[in-house]
């Protein structure tokens, strides 16, 4: 029997979807989540009108916009079209390109760069985009007492200052040589704007990019309309936009099947045939994964020998048929094959039972009980029964507490009251590069704050690691430092992938010209128009 204790409480219709879970189609609609949208927005449509465009998004708006500190699918896929970094990466190929830089920056030495602004950028309110916007948007970001998350992308960085009325000028503590494309994780924002009420700025910003926020809620969804002001590289080819929040998958489905919408992201994986009689739907491989983060303080997941026992004895080949039905490749190497970094870790977790009792036995733990506390992302909610059966039949007890993400992580994980967690994650949001994917996980936040290996041996030398390649200006020695680390995040598995997912997004192609799906959640608009 399926024990499930629901963070956000259970409903016997969850637990009828968790074991019946490859009944068909209908097996895929759940209940919405406390926290997420509804199955409409409530208001009347406008999917008609060749002058705006509907889509519908698959998670709940649950932080605010401030881009120092949101780190949500939804937030940062918003602000990909409303603020600009002096240098952004496109949605789909993950290519640098100049966005509020004039050009890409000039390389006065090693250690120096300067980057001209566009002539003539202005933000939403009809103000100026300065030089004194770019040094305060990232002195923020830098500032300690902030606590952005980004900071932890930026250790090269020594100081930003103005040279003249169009430049400023990067002071780096040592050569890095991804400098251009590192500077997209910094959107620039008003200085005066923000200062003057910073809360308010979270709540609807402003910035300089094509389309401007009209409304935000994690009800109503989230408005946009074009900003006249814009002479960047990417105008909007749109009047207005329209973003549903539905949570919900079928709700997602139906509403590109009845033409309330020309795009969803997130396809459900048993309706993606279905769909594609009535639209397009195309799979990208992502680096977007499903991980297991153990809690190094609590006993006895301290153990290296039980969290790789954990791995081990999980059937992840049955993971991706069974519930997301071939539409992700197993964790073979903390990068995805397609990612032109990646390297096989020494420590391949295979499918391995009788290895996983082993090490449960070498580590002295005899009837282990799990709490493992999951989100209520579709995909890992169908996993998660799956999950049990696996760890139950290696002799581990385990109870599934699935909950809303903002509400997992508040409450339980960044609180230290849980033991492991399985749950979505995908950095590659805000740049695809080797140093920031490992950063997110390995430095900062989350080993100090949510599987404690900061203070571990192999914690510290994986920042030793991270920190001696970011300084390599040989490739092929850059390389090897990041295989080191690979294998060493691999072994010590404080957190560490599953699987690497591919994403399936559906668009009508007789409404939009000029959409792609990307590899990362979110969904970009940007160059898209109506047909």
């Amino acid at each position: 029997m399926t024990e499930v204790q629901n963070g956000s409480g259970a409903s016997r219709r969850d637990f009828l979807r968790y074991s019946g879970l490859i009944a068909g189609g209908a097996a895929i609609a759940a209940s919405l989540s406390a926290c997420g949208g509804p199955s409409s927005t409530g208001s009347d449509s406008s999917s008609g009108s060749k002058d705006s465009i509907d889509v519908a998004l698959a998670y709940a708006l649950s932080t605010g916009f401030d881009p120092m500190t949101a780190s949500s699918a939804v937030a940062t896929a918003a602000n990909l079209h409303t603020l600009e970094s002096l240098v952004d990466l496109d949605p789909a190929t993950r290519e640098p390109y100049t966005a509020l830089a004039k050009a890409m920056p000039e390389e006065v030495d090693t250690t120096t760069y300067r980057v001209a602004l566009r002539d003539g950028a202005k933000f939403h309110d009809g103000s100026a985009v300065t030089p004194e916007d770019v040094v305060y948007s990232f002195e923020r970001v830098l500032e300690p007492k902030n606590a952005s998350l980004f900071s932890q992308f930026l250790p090269f960085l020594d100081s930003v200052k103005k040279v003249d009325g169009t430049t400023v000028e990067f002071k780096l503590k040592y050569a890095f040589p991804m400098f251009a494309e590192r500077l997209a994780v910094v959107k620039v924002v008003p200085k005066a704007v923000v200062e003057a009420d910073q809360k308010k700025y979270d709540a609807l910003p402003i910035g300089s990019g094509p389309f401007k926020y009209v409304s935000a809620s994690a009800t109503d969804g989230i408005a946009f309309e074009k900003f006249d002001g814009y002479n960047g590289p990417r105008p909007a080819l749109v009047e207005k936009m329209n973003w549903q929040l539905l949570t919900d998958p079928s709700a997602r489905v139906t509403a590109l099947q009845s033409g309330r919408v020309q795009a969803i992201e997130a396809v459900p994986y048993l309706n993606v045939e279905e769909l594609k009689r009535d639209a397009s739907v195309e799979a990208v491989q992502s680096f977007g994964l499903m991980f297991l983060m153990f809690n190094l303080k609590a006993e006895p997941f301290d153990d290296v020998r039980v969290r790789q026992a954990l791995h081990y004895g999980l059937d992840t080949g049955k993971l991706i048929e069974t519930a997301l039905l071939g539409n992700a490749e197993a964790a073979t190497g903390y990068l995805p094959k397609s990612h032109p970094d990646y390297v096989q870790a020494k420590t391949v977790y295979g499918y391995d039972p009788e290895k996983a009792k082993s090490l449960l036995a070498e580590a002295g733990v005899k009837d282990l009980a799990i709490d493992l506390v999951l989100t209520d992302t579709d995909f890992v909610k169908d996993c998660a029964p799956l999950i049990k059966q696996s760890w139950d039949a290696i002799g581990v007890k385990t109870t599934l507490n699935i909950g809303q993400s903002g509400g997992q992580y508040t409450n339980l994980v960044d609180t230290g009251k849980y033991q492991v967690m399985a749950a979505p994650g995908d950095p590659s949001v805000f740049g695809n590069d080797t140093d920031l994917l490992m950063r997110w996980f390995y430095v900062g936040t989350w080993p100090n704050t949510r599987h404690y290996s900061a203070g571990t041996t192999e914690g510290k030398k994986v920042v030793e690691l991270l920190d001696d390649a970011a300084r390599e200006t040989d490739a092929a020695a850059r390389k090897e430092l990041w295989r080191q680390a690979f294998d060493l995040v691999a072994e010590h598995a404080a957190l560490y992938p599953i699987f690497h997912r591919k994403l399936n997004t559906g668009w009508d192609d007789k409404a939009l010209k000029g959409f792609k799906p990307l590899p990362t959640t979110g969904m970009s608009l940007l160059n898209v128009g109506r047909a």
